[in-house]
């Protein structure tokens, strides 16, 4: 039995699976401490992967050389690409998950990585030195060391979990609550405060009169998750429902919030805003009368359902007469009510952007302890600590991620320059660039980033120079290919276009919003077979579909990438340890105390923290010599 690591994660959640996997991945030995390890990966929420913004952080965490993208598809019982109304900066992918099959690949992929070891116990303390973290002890009495440790213990900490006046200690239903961390680190100085989470019913599918629901189609084409071309869905798939509430299901709910922990005082933690409970929707919006719910299977065979949008705190009895006004669900049956948990979390400001801690060397935070909401907000911040616990190990440089480089910088910048008021969620109106950052075109941006650190496979990394390759030389065939008037004109009247007045290249026919590469491949002989002969058939659809985003909307990413690369410039400015704010008179109080707390890197990174005004930002560069 191994007692001495060089790292270990502690939670096996979204988080801890991303961080003890990339750990291990980088060669260093790694232990992973979960307190159930049937609950590896646990979908403790909804049955779903992705959703808006937050595809994207999947995509990204797949080609950095992570794995959520990976289990998603090989678990996916339904797939769907939202937002394809709209702009391809946008297009955000979703799946729906087999939960305990989501949960079984992952286990799978732990048990057979290298270097990686897994112990099922609770952690009830961290050995911490001198400021250094130096193992764990458990509460079977196991005292393993590390030299560096990462935290991923999503709502476990001091858990309590709410359904109407009933209170239960844990981290999820029917699992133990961890206690002792927090108040050791909070002895040490660190600022910990309480959040709040919920979660809906699980319904019995044969109890649903589903003639009186809506069918809900996934996508059937080329898009998934993992960016590797023999990663695909397996599973059969399975369509979603929606139903809808009723004022009579606003009227019970409402009889009801005298007996909701959330309106009577039970509950005092920070809820999310943009996840609110029905009892919340009801009292925020009450001019509706109804509320649009979600009936998602959770797996491909069980008559288990996920009512998304129906999160509530209330008790048992008021949750079932609400559902029963719904004309689907007159007749239901559920497996378990809704509940809310309250939960500890730490100050995320209190991190450097490699999510190490200011105050214990060696101490990582990842996840919902950050103050963070959604599986994968989760997942990306364990990558990031994983690879960093690693590399801190090994003596090597930090691994971190631009604004502009990835959603996943994004959301780790926002945390330690911001700090949390409330859950935090990844939109993609939080990103200045997003039309950089698309989803389509992560393993353009990060698989590079992800083989350089050792965490990236090299065939990923070919797959993806091909796929650059075949792209590219699509793009230089449509720019030098020229199309005759004559020849191309009937088709474009067929097709409700404007006909040429002369011949122009392939290239500015695809820059029409009406036209598309494949719909001209139909009419232009020489480019269907340039791309039967060039393209590869595997991934014949998705390298078209990147060469035509960059074609239509080049003009759009070279302006914003301008702007980065302005940015890039303040970003490149060092600041931590150049200056003693308390000295600073010129600037304001609340600037002094700000900077001081935060201790920005980058001059960037304080013109990103609230209350740092652009005359405070000009200040800070007179005193660097700028």
């Amino acid at each position: 039995m191994k007692f001495d690591y060089d790292v270990i994660v502690i939670g096996a959640g979204h988080a801890g699976c991303e961080a003890a996997h990339a750990a291990a991945r980088l060669g260093v030995s790694t232990l992973l401490i979960t307190i159930d390890m049937n609950k590896i990966a646990q979908m403790s929420c909804n049955p779903a992967v992705g959703g808006i913004a937050k595809g994207q952080i999947v995509r990204e965490i797949d080609a950095l050389g992570g794995m959520m993208g990976v289990v998603t598809d090989q678990s996916a019982i339904q797939f769907r690409m939202l937002n394809r109304s709209k702009g391809p900066a946008m297009w955000s992918p979703r799946s729906q998950s087999d939960r305990m099959e989501f949960s079984r690949i992952w286990r799978e992929i732990l048990e057979n990585t290298p270097n990686l070891h897994i112990w099922q116990d609770s952690v009830s303390s961290l050995a911490i030195e001198d400021g250094v973290v130096k193992g764990v002890n458990t509460a079977l009495g196991m005292n393993f060391t590390a030299k560096a440790v990462v935290l991923t213990a999503g709502t476990f900490l001091n858990g309590l979990m709410h359904t109407g006046p009933v209170k239960l200690p844990g981290g999820r239903v029917a699992e133990p609550a961890a206690y002792g961390i927090t108040e050791q680190l909070k002895e040490i100085g660190f600022t910990t405060d309480r959040m709040k989470t919920g979660t809906p019913v699980r319904i019995d599918g044969r109890s649903v009169d589903w003639s009186q629901t809506t069918l809900q189609e996934g996508d059937n084409d080329f898009h998934k998750f993992s960016y590797l071309h023999n990663v695909n869905r397996r599973l059969r798939q399975r369509p979603c429902h929606t139903v809808y509430t009723s004022e009579a299901t606003h009227e019970i709910l409402r009889e009801g919030l005298p007996e909701s922990p959330l309106y009577n005082g039970q509950i005092k933690s920070i809820g999310p805003r943009y996840c609110p409970s029905i009892e919340t929707k009801i009292v925020t919006f009450a001019d509706k009368n109804e509320h649009q719910l979600f009936l998602e299977p959770e797996g491909e065979t069980t008559t288990e359902y996920y009512l998304n949008g129906f999160s509530s705190s209330l008790p048992i009895s008021v949750q079932i007469r609400a559902l029963e006004t719904i004309p689907a669900l007159r007749d239901v049956h559920i497996f378990r009510p809704g509940y809310a948990i309250e939960y500890d979390f730490f100050d995320p400001t209190q991190l450097l952007h490699t999510l190490e801690t200011k105050l214990v060397s060696g101490l990582y935070f990842a996840g919902q302890v950050n103050g963070t909401t959604g599986y994968e907000e989760a997942a990306g911040q364990g990558l990031v600590a994983g690879i960093n616990a690693a590399l801190k190990v090994a003596g090597k440089e930090p691994f971190t991620l631009a604004r502009d480089e990835a959603y996943i910088g994004v959301l780790v910048d926002d945390l330690v320059t911001k700090g949390v008021d409330e859950p935090y969620r990844m939109f993609t109106s939080r990103a200045e660039y997003r039309i950089l950052l698309r989803q389509d075109d992560a393993d353009m941006r990060l698989t590079p980033r992800g083989y350089d650190v050792g965490l990236a496979s090299q065939f990923r990394y070919d797959q993806m120079v091909s796929k650059r390759q075949q792209r590219d030389a699509l793009m230089d065939f449509c720019r030098d290919f020229s199309v005759k008037a004559s020849l191309i004109n009937p088709s474009l009247e067929e097709a409700g276009e404007q006909p040429l007045k002369q011949g122009v290249k392939l290239y500015d026919l695809i820059l029409r919003p009406g036209l598309n590469i494949t719909m001209l491949s139909g009419w232009i002989e020489p480019l269907a077979k340039f791309i039967e002969a060039e393209i590869e058939e595997s991934r014949r659809e998705e390298i078209i579909e990147a060469a035509e985003i960059l074609i239509k909307y080049q003009g759009y990413i070279q302006r914003e990438q301008v702007i980065a690369d302005k940015l890039r410039r303040l970003e490149n400015l060092r600041l931590r340890g150049k200056i003693d704010y308390s000295k600073v008179s010129s600037i304001s109080t609340e600037a002094r105390q700000k900077l001081m707390k935060i201790d920005p890197e980058t001059v960037a990174q304080a013109a990103r923290i609230p209350g740092i005004s652009p005359a405070d930002i000009n200040i800070l560069l007179l005193l660097l010599g700028r």
